[in-house]
């Protein structure tokens, strides 16, 4: 498949997730200072709040089994939406 995107592009867009990346590194050490430090802290033009909450998972397969809900049940209830990806690597 060929694409005439400008290779300057790709590249740009190779160093953009680099930065995220990096950002987000960064930023994920700080939200861990905060989780460790306690409540809320504030700077000078954001405010931070550490919030626990839980997350509920439901195992459906093992709910179907249990509820004896077949593959051609399931089928009629299911959507199916494309999606797509851009897996960029440096060279």
């Amino acid at each position: 498949m060929k694409n005439d995107l400008p290779l300057t592009q790709v590249d740009a867009l190779g160093h953009i997730l680099a930065q995220i990346a990096e950002l987000t590194k960064q930023a994920d050490k700080i939200k861990d200072e905060i989780k460790d430090g306690g409540v809320s802290v504030e700077g000078n033009l954001f405010k931070a709040t550490y919030v626990e909450c839980n997350r509920k998972v439901v195992d459906s397969k093992k709910l179907y089994a249990d509820l004896g809900i077949t593959e051609e049940v399931l089928a009629k209830y299911t959507s199916i939406t494309a999606v797509f990806s851009v897996k960029v690597t440096s060279r």
